[in-house]
């Protein structure tokens, strides 16, 4: 025997080392298995093994937490052999950290094992939906919230907190308390038409107070009409001497772009290298262009040879720019596209491999071979080498190979595997490149047996597909020695996903003489639970009580039990026809449906809802361990003193192989605590104990969600309830956008959970269709072209006949030499053209119908065919012809209240001599409500721009007066209650943009980089705070505001001025800080603060301050005496009120039934056409006084209110036909006051009003008045003029009538310029085709006026016929200071300048043709002061080059 050759040390070592048990007989044998981390109120599973039972047994599971403990488990057992896996419930409890203590007692048998579990709450699962991940500004945002357990069954969770959260991390919208039904709910808000762009967040707070957010972007985004593709290879070998680029068209319906294409391809030198070598040092590009083919497309084969790939020194990228130019209108788009180079010819990687070897059983793994554009290589050997064994595999058709080795005669306690394709070369060169093949490597630990007995999982490749019976493959080798006598062996398996047990089962293998070494497999369902990864373990235990086992990953297919399906009707539509949409689940299902544009999932189909976003959501359970090396008794395995042996005068030292893992690490590496009375471990020495404590770990679910780079609008957003057939049918109506859309379903059953639906695709296409092409807007005496496109979308040629309807608004002349049809053949377009002359003023309408026609006629050599589903398609556009010179407008308003025996009121309407003809319209619009027409319009009250933040306020406050008015009036609706709202978020959101960070606000926030502003904070504060009572508003936003404003008071109360006043036009006559001080009180007080308030309390003692020292005078402006009336009313003092009020009576401006304010030296009115009724400080003086007649306790008396009456009567009569006043303060501090004013005075009224309004020929309109339509707004053209009209009322209350007139005169210089105006167009040089299509608008400007400076100057730059400024230059403007913003708004450009001194400002920006325009007329530039409209300049600017005639400049 070989023994006999040992030294004795040797074998005195190993008998040392030898397990105490080695040679004992079978006895019981106790396991028991549990998930390491357990989640509380999810059932649970612990699998049992009782072997070799001699005797009856009781088996306890408990729990112990903190002092206490559960039993968990309970169960008798009799077999002599058992295996079962029971359930049981973990409690939710107050600590992460507990043990689970295993029992097993019988009359002679015993055991304990206990350690520690880590207990975590099982979180809900929640995802956002949102409709779209882009918005524009001033769209609402839809979304959706989901809430389900870890089975994906549908949980009503309540959320305490909603919000929706800006760029800036302002909370902009919330909701509290929103309850899920069925485990869903669906929510939306408007964005505002200036919002943040960036990032926006939806944010859930759950109750656990755990946060969920989803993202969405908002960006400014204008739809191309096409959309230029450049498709290239991601990479290029630097080894390939060509590759292709191809370019293609496509309209935003699909359909390919006729045109010419051109391609430049460049690759870059690199900025990181020398520049002195010349040219060698340039770019390299070649340009290729060429006509698209049928299919929009242009495909060149480049070459690389020029290109230099294998040279450093340039980018490793090749970069491509290509532009289509589209045949029919000349309009170019560009597209790009890349490709790197790269040197990485080949990659290999390992798809599975095993994780340990054991020797004797084959080690497996299966490698992937790709190359640089990571392509499969399929038929070609790789070298795979372990230790000094070397071996040859050839890849599949797949580029796959699996690989084997036998490790029969491995002993190294670990080896490393190395797979290579082919070998690299090292050479090392500065300016040549080198190919490169990358090899992988993985390594694999011995797996621990005292007996070498082992148990190996082939590996399953691939994903596996739910409902499918999967085999699995399972070798062995056993120690003959260690089997004994058995015959059979009995072999578990359980399959561990998302970190609990899901199933279990057993193979019985029986063992013959000598069957020691083999194979055998098992099988299960794959189903839908055990998704999307599963661990399944296979294990036994040997008779010597040794436990040997193997694990292995398999990948599921994410699949759901509710199986949803979702199906069109008819896969294909007609634009405005009839469709359904069926949907089938578990019955009782709640199903949400989504269609959306095909574009949606064409960028990144990765961010959209998918079976693998949410199986994303699946919290995990980290693999805990239990630290058993603390423990080394804890199986009854005890650990070795080992000793050093002198023998010889030689010290022999026990080494312990550290490297290899024992059987203990396969239950630990999936997350299972095994209590058990057999060998798991591998025999170790004794170390210092080490306590396992165990760590509690928060688990948050994000929602990540991707950006797209284009959205359009979304078709189907509904929920769905499904009946017991489990299916439902929806009728829709398709719209009528040519494109393809894209519908979804997401379902939710309490039975089956939830489900998704594959995406199904309706196309919605038309066979041929007409576009028209032409400008926004001409000028009366101009020409332009009228351009009707059919394109055919049909797989052959259509004859064609294209009509436009003839008018008397406009002269037609064809451009088709007298072409009666026209052949369009397959995907080709024909554009067909007229010269027009519109004749009349105002919207014109151009009708164009395409006809296919029956015909036996050939398109070249093809024959044509009529279209069976659509043989005609009618197009109608309109183009807005204006009148030449300015527009005026004059208004003309009045309250009547009528009587039994009538009251009439006569009206003269007359225009100027120098009238544009034809210009003149008028219309008379009758309302029984005093707030009606501002209601009508309270987004549209002002005709000027709101494009800071002072003027957005008069797009937010009035809504505020509006609701408390008809709520106070019981006249609320809900939908004006909704508009408003809307109007209200919005505005709110937009209203951030001008936040500062310390709380305060100005005209363009931060942008212009001055400090806030105390006059606008105020006004916000006062605003927010009211606004609250119907939207949500954080209150940061006010307390910020609050507290910034209380560090600008002073010690005498007063209030130190911060930024400049709105409008300068109000200053002069007292200290400005009186009036601010008085404007800030009147903010607090409307809060409301009380009067005893700190802030408040010191600014009154301000005011009264201020009005007892200059009260004996009369220096005080008008104004600030206004301002004080109101503030000593807010706070009820009614004696200086009153005082204030007698001294304001004295400078009243009284007239026959109205009275009013002006400024101190203000002429007398003059009514001229330029000049509005009256100032815009004027009317908000004088709205303040209203406001303090109107403020006293109880109520009004009614002295108080007739003086009222004859103020209101005055201030209507300014209203503009919108509802508003001329600028921002007016209009909100005027519609404060008629509001108050319509609440102290409303009454129902029993009997209706007639108005009726008579020309003095036979025009005659009668119109009728009752409490059921007194807001709605009746209109009527008045069809002459100049002319003399009648206005009667009959009947009982109060109408408010409103006659709006309007002109156009032609420009020309009346009195001193306010400004000094100068605009130009360049270049003069008319040469080149470029001349006539661009050119330069130069401005320049400075005040003129009586003031030192001007307040805030809007300068609007009307385009001319034809022409688009380019939008880049216009933002451009913003670089200088002076300017503070720039819009383009239709077909003008507005540019706001801060102020404007004597010194003349100068700026420039480009505009290009758009569409071309004959006979173009002169274009106007209007400056004008924002708060006083009367003060502006006028002049015009023409086409430095037109095609008829070069033209000068204005």
């Amino acid at each position: 025997m070989r023994g006999s050759q040992f030294p004795n040390p040797v074998l005195i070592l190993l008998f040392l080392l030898l397990p105490r048990d080695a040679l004992a007989t079978a006895k019981s044998q106790y396991m028991v298995l549990v998930p390491s981390q357990l989640y509380a109120g999810v059932p649970e599973k612990a699998c049992v093994i009782l072997n070799h039972l001699n005797e009856t047994v009781t088996l306890n599971v408990n729990l112990e937490y903190g002092t206490q403990s559960r039993n968990l488990l309970t169960e008798l057992v009799t077999d002599r052999n058992s295996f079962h896996c029971s359930p049981f419930i973990i409690p939710e409890l107050p600590s992460f950290a507990a043990f689970i203590t295993v029992l097993i007692n019988g009359t002679t048998q015993h055991f304990i094992s206990r350690k520690s579990m880590y207990i975590t709450k099982a979180e809900s699962l929640v995802f956002v939906q949102t409709d779209k991940p882009i918005y524009k500004p001033g769209q609402t945002v839809r979304f959706r919230i989901v809430s389900v357990d870890i089975n994906f069954h549908p949980l009503n969770e309540t959320f305490p907190v909603i919000y929706i959260e800006n760029p800036k991390k302002n909370r902009i919208f919330q909701w509290q308390n929103i309850n899920l039904q069925r485990g869903l709910t669906q929510l939306s808000f408007p964005l505002s038409v200036e919002p943040f762009l960036g990032l926006y967040k939806v944010i859930l707070v759950k109750e656990s107070r755990k946060i969920i957010q989803h993202s969405f972007e908002v960006k400014e985004y204008v739809l191309p009409k096409f959309e230029v593709q450049v498709k290239m290879p991601k990479t290029i070998p630097f080894l390939d001497e060509e590759f292709e680029v191809s370019v293609c068209g496509l309209y935003t319906y699909g359909k390919p772009v006729p045109g010419l294409v051109t391609i430049n391809v460049c690759r870059k030198y690199s900025q990181y290298h020398s520049t002195c070598h010349g040219k060698h040092s340039q770019n390299i590009c070649e340009e290729f262009s060429q006509q698209a083919d049928n299919k929009g497309c242009f495909t060149q084969l480049v070459k690389t040879k020029v290109f230099q790939l294998r040279q450093t020194g340039y980018d490793m990228r090749i970069q491509v720019e290509a532009t289509i130019r589209e045949e029919a209108t000349g309009l170019e788009l560009t597209g790009y596209g890349s490709s790197a180079i790269t040197n990485t010819l080949s990659k290999l990687k390992f798809t599975k491999v095993n994780s340990h070897y054991r020797p004797g059983l084959p080690f497996q793994g299966q490698i992937l071979l790709v190359d640089d554009k990571n392509q499969p290589i399929p038929n070609q050997n790789v070298i795979a080498s372990v230790n000094s064994f070397v071996s040859s595999f050839t890849t599949d058709e797949h580029g796959l190979a699996n690989i084997s080795f036998n490790t029969m005669n491995f002993t190294t306690a670990s080896i490393v595997v190395t797979v290579t394709y082919k070998q690299n070369t090292n050479c090392f060169d500065d300016w040549w490149l080198d190919e490169v093949h990358e090899r992988t490597q993985h390594s694999a630990s011995l797996m621990f047996s005292p007996s070498r007995s082992y148990v190996q999982l082939e590996l399953v490749a691939g994903t596996l597909t739910c409902g499918q019976t999967q085999e699995i493959q399972a070798q062995y080798i056993l120690n003959e020695q260690t089997l004994k006598d058995e015959k059979e062996l009995t072999f578990y398996y359980l399959i561990k996903a998302r970190g609990s047990i899901s199933k279990s089962g057993i193979h019985v293998l029986s063992i013959e003489k000598g069957n020691v070494m083999g194979a055998f497999s098992f099988s299960f369902q794959v189903e839908p639970d055990i998704a999307p990864t599963a661990q399944i373990l296979l294990y036994t235990i040997l008779p010597n009580g040794e436990i040997i086992a193997d694990t292995q990953k398999l990948e599921i297919e994410n699949c759901f039990a509710n199986k949803v399906n979702l199906s069109f009707s008819s896969v294909q539509g007609l634009p405005a026809s009839d469709n359904h949409l069926k949907v089938k689940a578990t019955p009782f299902s709640l199903c949400a449906l989504r269609a959306v544009d095909q574009s949606v999932l064409l960028m990144k189909p990765e961010a959209e809802l998918s079976p693998q976003s949410v199986y994303k959501l699946l919290p995990e359970k980290s693999v805990v361990g239990t630290g058993y090396r603390g423990t080394p008794n804890a199986n009854g395995e005890k650990c070795i003193h080992a000793k050093d042996i002198i023998l010889n005068e030689m010290v022999y030292t026990p080494k312990q192989l550290l490297h290899n893992d024992d059987v203990y690490r396969i239950f630990e590496s999936i997350g299972l605590n095994i209590f058990t009375n057999s060998k798991i471990h591998k025999t170790h020495f004794c170390q210092p104990p080490h306590r396992f404590t165990p760590v509690a770990m928060a688990y948050e679910v994000e929602v990540k969600e991707t950006v797209r780079k284009y959205f359009p609008e979304t078709w189907i957003w509904d929920l769905v309830d499904l009946d017991l057939s489990g299916q439902s049918e929806l009728p829709l109506k398709i719209p009528d956008t040519i494109t393809e859309w894209k519908a979804s379903a997401l379902c939710l059953s309490g039975t089956t959970g939830l489900g998704l639906s594959p995406t199904v695709s309706l196309q919605v296409f038309q066979p041929f269709f007409l576009e028209l092409t032409l400008p926004y807007s001409v000028v009366r005496g101009e020409i332009f072209t009228l351009k009707a496109t059919v394109s055919n979308y049909l797989s052959h040629c259509i004859q064609v006949r294209v009509q436009l309807e003839v008018s008397s608004a406009f002269l037609a002349v064809s451009e088709e030499n007298n072409e009666k049809s026209h052949c369009v053949c397959g995907d080709r377009q024909k554009t067909v053209s007229w010269s027009v002359i519109p004749k009349s003023l105002g919207k014109v309408n151009f009708t164009a119908t395409a006809d296919a026609l029956q015909s036996q006629e050939t398109c070249g050599n093809e024959v044509t065919e009529f279209p069976t589903l659509v043989h005609k398609d009618t197009v109608i556009k309109s183009l807005i012809v204006e009148p030449e010179g300015i527009e005026k407008e004059e208004t003309y308003n009045t309250l009547l209240c009528a009587s039994d025996t009538g009251v009439s009121e006569k009206m003269s309407l007359r225009v100027p001599l120098n009238v544009v003809e034809g210009s003149a319209r008028a219309t008379y619009s009758v309302l029984g409500d005093i707030l009606g027409s501002a209601m009508h319009n309270l987004q549209n009250l002002l005709r000027m721009p709101y494009g800071c933040g002072e003027q957005n306020m008069v797009l937010f406050v009035p809504n505020i007066y509006v609701l408390n008015y008809l709520n106070e009036t019981q006249q609320l609706t809900e939908k004006i209650k909704s508009k408003a709202i809307s109007y209200l978020v919005s505005g709110y959101q937009r209203q951030l943009n001008y936040k500062h960070r310390d709380g305060s606000y100005s005209t363009f926030g931060e942008y212009d980089g001055k400090q806030g502003n105390t006059w606008l904070t105020a006004f916000v504060l006062k605003s927010f705070a009211q606004a609250q009572s119907y939207i949500f508003v954080e209150k940061s936003h006010i307390t910020d505001a609050l507290t910034w404003l209380s560090q600008k008071q002073k010690e005498n109360g007063c209030f130190q001025l911060s930024g400049s006043l709105l409008n300068n036009a109000i200053k002069g006559g007292v200290d400005d800080e009186v009036t601010l001080s008085a404007y800030i009180t009147i903010a607090l007080l409307e809060m409301p603060l009380p009067a005893t308030h700190n802030v408040v309390r010191n600014a009154l003692f301000c005011l009264e301050t201020a009005w007892g020292s200059i009260s004996e005078t009369q220096g005080i402006h008008v104004y600030t005496k206004a301002l004080l009336a109101y503030a000593f009313a807010l706070a009820g003092q009614q004696a200086r009120r009153s005082e204030l009020l007698e001294s304001l009576g004295r400078e009243a401006v009284k007239e026959e039934d109205s009275m009013h304010w002006q400024r101190p030296g203000s002429p007398q009115e003059v009514k001229t056409l330029y000049q509005p009724r009256a100032p815009s400080a004027e009317v908000e003086m004088t709205s303040y006084v209203l406001l303090a007649y109107l403020t006293t306790q109880p109520t009004p008396s009614s002295e108080d209110l007739s003086v009222a009456s004859r103020i209101v009567k005055w201030i209507i009569k300014q209203q503009n036909p919108f509802g508003g006043f001329t600028s921002t303060q007016d209009t909100v501090v005027a519609l404060q006051a008629l509001s108050k004013y319509g609440a102290a005075t409303f009454t129902k009224s029993k009997k209706a009003v007639s108005v009726t309004v008579k020309s003095s020929n036979t025009f005659s309109e009668e119109f009728h008045i009752d409490d059921d339509n007194r807001l709605l707004l009746q209109e009527v053209m008045l069809p002459e003029i100049p002319e003399d009209y009648d206005t009667t009322v009959l009947g009982s209350g109060c109408v408010y009538l409103q006659t709006s007139l309007r002109y156009n005169i032609l420009p020309k210089k009346e009195g001193k310029d306010p400004f000094t105006l100068h605009v130009d167009s360049h270049p003069k040089n008319c040469d080149g085709v470029d001349a006539h299509r661009k050119f330069q608008i130069h401005i320049n400007i400075s005040y003129a006026g009586e003031r030192p400076n001007s307040n805030m100057v809007i300068v609007d730059v009307k385009m001319i016929s034809g022409f688009i400024p380019v939008k880049p230059s216009v933002k451009k403007l913003q670089e200088q200071p002076e300017i503070q913003r720039t819009e383009v708004s239709t077909n003008h450009v507005l540019i706001y300048l801060r102020k404007l001194t004597n010194q003349a400002l100068s700026f420039s920006f480009l505009v290009e043709q758009d569409m071309q325009v004959k006979n173009l007329k002169p274009a106007i530039v209007k400056a004008y002061d924002y708060y006083e409209t009367d003060e502006y300049t006028i002049e015009e600017y023409s086409v430095p080059c037109s095609a008829e005639s070069e033209q000068g400049n204005a």
